[in-house]
């Protein structure tokens, strides 16, 4: 089919650049509705078992005493924690006028706005009684962190999705005007842009003041819900260095989670000229920085701990390093730290097929970091019960694979409608680049001189 949005055959080369940027809108292949049958059916599996665990209780999940979290909060903390590879990374690198941000910001923005919205309804699923999600609003306690956990996931709801939409209006008129439909989607969603130069400051100015937000509410959520575990006195939770190490973790997830996306969209949609290999070669050195924090943080908390030899905490600890979930953690050190330095480090291996491994490694690995500090802790309490290892069920898993399910098909909905690529802000980064590039050039040659009072008078009257 022509404009097949997932074929393998390349762009036409008669076709201009910024075309392929409204292709997957306005045609669409039959692959996409392949993609989405099949996407759709894991979605539906997985809330068919919702629904089983609704009705029969969470004794259908694997999730028992003494562990009494399992997947669902596992997840809830992963999702957020991939959140952050929209506003904080995009965020930052706006603020820093980084001119190569251009094409990877909208993406990062349109993940952060997704997985919050499956990360925050998690904790909702793992209430055998949802409807007593309630209770936290009518009858929450300040002192609580869960009461702070809501407060600081909705306003970073809140601030995301308005950071998404706003520098999407100057998009979404372009579609407006194209006759894109569906017309009256874009009429609506444009507020009547016509790209004068107050818009352009007004959006200028609402963009300067949402970076600046943003970035402290991103900071804060994953540093409350850290709170969570580390405002207890369980054993392997209770720890100062949580904020940071969650904060840290959650980035590293991010821009991983921001690279497998980059690349496939990439492959899909032919956006080969949009996202170079400067970009993922930018990002991989941040990832590879932020490898280097996640050791050094994962490495004070373990050895500080050890060298306390506190009894509680040294048996959650060896039963880290050599019990039952001995595998799951020294798998997370290999696919966090290991795999990503030998790597990325070398520039000859820093390649977006093995930036797409090191990617799909550093996904697994934070999960298996959140499972590590979720599921240990619980399993060796203090209390004088005996141990007793998780193991997810059915229930679980297909609700984990719903999620992400739901994550692609969130992120494939949003392709069909709305340019993955920020449009207006590649076209004012080529004329910012002329301006730029002419000023660098003015710089170079020298001054006119001005006139003198002899040259004036040896010119010709007529000529005057």
């Amino acid at each position: 089919m022509r404009g097949n949005a997932v074929s393998e055959s390349p762009r036409p080369l008669e076709e201009s650049p910024d075309e392929a940027l409204y292709r997957p809108i306005e045609q669409t292949g039959p692959g996409f509705y392949w993609a989405a049958a099949g996407l759709l059916a894991i979605f539906f599996f997985g809330a068919y078992q919702y629904l089983r665990q609704f009705s029969l209780g969470l004794g259908v999940t694997g999730m028992n005493q003494p562990v009494t979290w399992g997947f669902y909060i596992i997840n809830f903390v992963f999702f957020i924690g991939i959140s952050h590879a929209g506003t904080l990374i995009s965020a930052i690198l706006r603020l820093n006028q980084a001119e190569w941000r251009r094409p990877i910001t909208r993406m990062a923005e349109v993940i952060t706005a997704i997985v919050l919205l499956i990360g925050g309804l998690h904790p909702i699923i793992d209430l055998g009684r949802p409807d007593r999600a309630l209770n936290i609003f009518m009858w929450g306690r300040l002192q609580s962190p869960l009461l702070w956990d809501v407060m600081s996931i909705t306003a970073y709801l809140a601030a995301s999705t308005v950071y998404l939409y706003v520098p999407m209006i100057p998009d979404i008129a372009k579609l407006r005007d194209r006759g894109t439909r569906p017309r009256w989607l874009y009429e609506f969603l444009s507020w009547n842009w016509q790209g004068t130069p107050r818009q352009h400051q007004v959006l200028s100015r609402a963009m300067n003041l949402l970076m600046v937000l943003v970035i402290p509410v991103a900071v804060s959520v994953h540093t409350v819900i850290s709170y969570i575990f580390a405002m207890t006195l369980e054993a392997g939770w209770h720890s100062t260095i949580f904020g940071p190490y969650f904060v840290a973790g959650a980035i590293f997830s991010g821009i991983a989670c921001l690279m497998v996306v980059m690349i496939v969209f990439r492959k899909v949609y032919h956006f080969e000229a949009y996202l170079k290999e400067v970009h993922f070669a930018n990002l991989a050195k941040l990832m590879l920085v932020m490898a280097v924090v996640w050791f050094y943080l994962t490495f004070s908390e373990y050895l500080t701990g050890f060298f306390g030899q506190e009894p509680a905490e040294l048996d959650v600890i060896m039963y880290k390093f050599t019990g039952p979930y001995a595998f799951p953690f020294w798998l997370m050190v290999f696919l966090n730290f290991i795999v990503p330095v030998a790597i990325l480090s070398r520039k000859r291996t820093r390649t977006i097929p093995w930036i797409l491994v090191v990617s799909l490694g550093i996904v697994v690995g934070m999960w298996l970091e959140r499972l590590i500090i979720v599921v240990p802790s619980l399993a060796v309490p203090y209390v004088p019960f005996p141990s007793h290892p998780y193991w997810p069920s059915l229930a679980e898993i297909s609700i984990f694979a719903a999620a992400i399910a739901a994550f692609c098909l969130g992120f494939m909905a949003f392709a069909k409608f709305f340019p993955l690529i920020s449009i207006w802000e590649i076209e004012e980064g080529r004329e910012s680049a002329i301006r730029e590039t002419s000023a660098r050039i003015a710089s170079y040659l020298p001054d006119d001189p001005e006139p003198s009072a002899s040259d004036e008078e040896a010119v010709p009257e007529g000529a005057k």
